[in-house]
């Protein structure tokens, strides 16, 4: 019983953890790419507010901002890194991502336009060896014809802030501008590479925009965070199910317990059935008794492992903290892991799926002991007594 509840309790906790880690990185990600975007197909937006009037009103839409994006190299004495150069307008921004709470350095609203100012990751500043205040030297795809030959555009940025998301792919290559300022740069004046789009519910990002992009020719182009991060969350997803598997090794274990104390059980009973038969009790019955204790021992220890599980997922941050107080040591350093506590998430339906799996398992435990103790042959049983 206690094996099995020991079983259902950890698959309970294991997997509310890692539901807890994927919330957290899929907010970190959707914070910084949005829930969806348009784009035009091909070529950049020249009447973008246009397209904001058209879209606004759609169902499941709640804002909407403009973006500029494009690839760049940024110098610094003799280091030279590639980056993603992403233009936004600090005043519609905040409606569609949380960049603006994660600045760690200077100021969300130093992007003014013809400031050239550029906000980077925290990562990508460090490789650079710069900080708030510094000036930094952005090299852009395009060319410039001179007398002496074709040369590429260069611009002294000021860096005016740096932010932290906590995931390296953005910390290390991501950099903020003002939207006027990269479109300049991106010699794409008045226009905008697309619009970032929030909605109300992210897990219904494709059929919402799927249904926006009904309303849309098709000069325009929509994607969802889903096709963005599909391998990633995929792999979560691949690592999630895994996991299960391997924990339900545990539950699988408590079962064989179940499956050889019913078989000892039958053993050393082997009278007493012999008796039962020879009074009138059909092979069936004879089965039923043994499946009704090997169920109990399965509900019960699968009530025991749901309450303790749910219980331990609900307040396994507090556990951890208490613990990590009380040994001096931190699990998760905050100067190593980027998460440094341990979120817990608790899916009902995942609480749900482990108990009708543990129960199964325990019933099917039952069936060859219970079988075995109804084949007793009563004068075999009771030739020797």
């Amino acid at each position: 019983m206690f094996g099995v509840a020991l079983g259902v309790a950890a698959l309970i906790t294991v997997l509310s953890v890692m539901n807890g880690f994927e919330k957290e990185l899929r907010e970190r990600i959707l914070g910084m790419t949005s829930h969806a975007f348009i784009t035009g197909n091909g070529s950049p937006l020249t009447d973008w507010k246009n397209l904001q009037s058209q879209i606004q009103h759609q169902p499941h839409l709640l804002d909407s901002a403009p973006f500029v994006e494009g690839q760049a190299m940024l110098s610094q004495g003799n280091r030279v890194r590639g980056t993603l150069i992403r233009g936004i307008d600090p005043k519609l921004e905040p409606r569609v991502s949380t960049i603006h709470e994660n600045i760690i350095q200077g100021h969300f609203n130093n992007l003014k336009p013809g400031g050239f100012g550029i906000i980077l990751g925290h990562d990508l500043a460090r490789a650079m060896g710069v900080r708030t205040g510094d000036k930094i030297t952005l090299i852009t795809p395009h060319v410039s014809p001179t007398p002496a030959g074709v040369i590429p555009r260069l611009k002294r940025l000021n860096v005016v802030g740096i932010f932290e998301i906590g995931m390296y792919e953005y910390d290390s290559a991501l950099a903020i501008m003002n939207i006027e300022d990269a479109a300049k740069l991106f010699r794409i004046p008045n226009q905008v590479t697309g619009l970032r789009l929030k909605l109300d519910d992210v897990f219904q990002a494709p059929r919402i925009t799927h249904n926006i992009m009904k309303t849309l020719g098709t000069e325009y182009r929509a994607v969802d965070w889903t096709y963005q991060h599909a391998n990633f969350f995929r792999a979560l997803k691949t690592e999630k199910t895994v996991m299960f598997v391997i924990l339900l090794l545990i539950v699988a274990v408590a079962a064989f317990n179940i499956v050889s104390t019913l078989i000892m059980m039958v053993t050393d009973k082997q009278s007493d059935i012999a008796i039962l038969k020879t009074l009138g009790m059909t092979p069936r019955d004879i089965m039923a008794i043994f499946m009704v204790q090997g169920v109990l021992i399965g509900i019960f220890g699968t009530i025991l492992g749901i309450i303790g599980g749910v219980s331990l997922a609900l307040n396994i941050a507090n556990i951890i903290a208490s613990l990590e107080a009380f040994l001096g040591y931190q699990f998760l350093p905050a100067d190593v892991y980027y998460i440094s506590n341990l979120p817990s998430d608790l899916h009902w339906n995942d609480v749900t799926t482990i108990g009708l799996t543990a129960f199964a398992l325990s019933l099917i435990s039952t069936i060859y002991p219970s079988w075995k103790a109804a084949q007793t042959q009563p004068a075999e049983a009771l030739r020797y007594d």
